[in-house]
Order: C-alpha cells, then structure tokens, then sequence
C-alpha cells in the first residue's frame, strides 16, 4: 500500500496540475470502490474550480471554491495518472475517475482491486469526517514532538512497531517507514511501546521525520503499482537500510564479528526487518 511519502508524491502531482484550474468535464465511470462514490460526486466537480490540496494521514484532500472537498485515497492498488493536452495514449484500464481541466490535462483514478475511495465532504468539515477523526498528529508537524509520543505510548504493552502502525498514535506511517526509522533510532521493532518515552522518543521521532523526508524527496519508493502521476519511478527503495533485506550484512555493523546481519520476523502479519546488534 502506497504509504505517507508516495501518498504526498502523488498529491504534489496533482495539485501542480489542478490547483487554480477548472474542471470542464467529470466523468464517473463507476463508484463501486471500497465504499460507494457519492452519487453526486461528478456533478459536484463538473465545472468546479480547485482551489487547493492538503494531506491527511494516507488521505488526499481536493479542495474546491465553495467549500467542498473530495477526500481520495489510493488503498493497495490505486495510482493517479496526469495526461497532457494532445496526449493520445490510451486510456488505462480499471479507470474510474476521469478529470478534464479548462487547460486540456486530464487526471484520472486507476483502481484494480477496487480497495481505494473516493468521498465528498465540506471543507469546514474535513477533520471530522469519519474517516480523518480519530487519526493522531502528522509525523513532519510540528504537534509530534518526544512528549506527545511518549504520552501516546505510555502504558502500551504492544511492540512498537505494532504501535507505530496506529494511525491513532501517528499518522500516515506505515510498515516500510516505520521498519527504517526504529533501524535509524537503534530501537528493536520488538521493544515494548510502553519502553519507549525518554531518551529512546528523543531519537525515534527525528528519525521518523527524517526517514520520511528523504523518502519525498526521492519520490517515494516504487513498488507493487505505485508510480508517480506522470509515470517515472520513486527511488528511496535502493536507500532501505533494512527493509526487505533479511540475511545481507548491516549497512553500519561492517566488520563487528557479532552481526549476524538483517533478520526478519513477523509481527501481527506484517514483516519486520531489524538488525538485532543495532536495534536494542
């Protein structure tokens, strides 16, 4: 699933193609996504301007003058792709959004398995819709500082890379970050969340912010279907440390006789990759 970085990778492409432009034609070419499209969807962008973009957690916000937005998220397979004017590629397959602005980009939402969404909400009313509510500070605000994570992690008796992963903790980290950030901090994804807060938080959150800016800056990591909206590959996976790489050498452990390189362990279905001499 495409995580924080990529998700802001793809907003950036579209906010450079749509912010100030008016839609002149939207076409719904059908709403059966993870939940239903909102019928009124199309009608609502048909001839609207967009006047602006923000991301939440994995979820982009299209805002539009008169104070609605359309809240989109890419689930598993989702990607966004841009077209130029006079661009006569055709069309993908598994099409079900399809944006014409007044300069002759087209934008539209490719969506195989169907897992993404796409939803109408007022602008007003953006952080109190269902899916945005309960989410907890973003990773690069200025809200998740040391405190804040130690104070939503105090008492969790779950491992931390369990706890990284809820949204209501932190939002929009999602497995491979979270596996490179503790690989920087030195923190062992089995570490109990409750062991964290003090100097361990002092490290874990710069890292988290870190990890994640290089990551958008290098276009987000290209894998499974993700692609950016004008169709050129992230790059940040040849900069994983660890993830994905159980058995090779630790990138930092060079010449320690007792690294035994990267391992792998499942935690709650999901792969962790640490080095164990590293990551205490």
């Amino acid at each position: 699933m495409p995580e924080l970085p990529e998700v802001e990778t793809v907003m950036r492409g579209m906010a450079g193609t749509l912010a100030g432009r008016v839609i002149r034609r939207a076409e719904l070419r059908r709403g059966d996504l993870r939940r239903p499209v909102p019928p009124g969807l199309a009608a609502s962008l048909q001839g609207a301007r967009v006047i602006g973009f923000r991301r939440r957690a994995k979820y982009i916000l299209m805002r539009l003058a008169g104070g609605m937005s359309v809240i989109w998220h890419l689930g598993m397979s989702g990607r966004v792709v841009l077209r130029p004017p006079g661009d006569n590629t055709p069309e993908p397959r598994h099409l079900h959004l399809l944006l014409e602005t007044d300069t002759g980009w087209r934008v539209g939402l490719v969506d195989p398995r169907r897992f993404g969404l796409l939803d109408l909400v007022t602008t007003a009313e953006e952080d109190s819709h269902a899916l945005l509510a309960g989410l907890g500070p973003e990773p690069l605000g200025d809200d998740f500082t040391p405190p804040a994570l130690a104070a939503a992690l105090a008492g969790r008796q779950t491992p931390i890379k369990a706890a990284l992963l809820d949204q209501r903790v932190v939002a929009g980290l999602g497995n491979i970050y979270a596996a490179e950030a503790l690989y920087r901090a030195g923190i062992s994804p089995q570490r109990l969340a409750a062991t964290i807060p003090g100097a361990r938080a002092s490290r874990l959150v710069p890292a988290i912010r870190e990890t994640l800016r290089e990551a958008i800056a290098a276009g987000g990591s290209s894998f499974s279907d993700y692609v950016q909206p004008d169709g050129e590959l992230g790059y940040f996976q040849h900069a994983w440390r660890v993830y994905g790489r159980a058995g090779e050498a630790c990138p930092t452990c060079p010449g320690r006789p007792r690294c035994a390189g990267i391992r792998r362990v499942v935690q709650a279905g999901r792969s962790s990759f640490y080095c164990p001499l590293r990551q205490r």
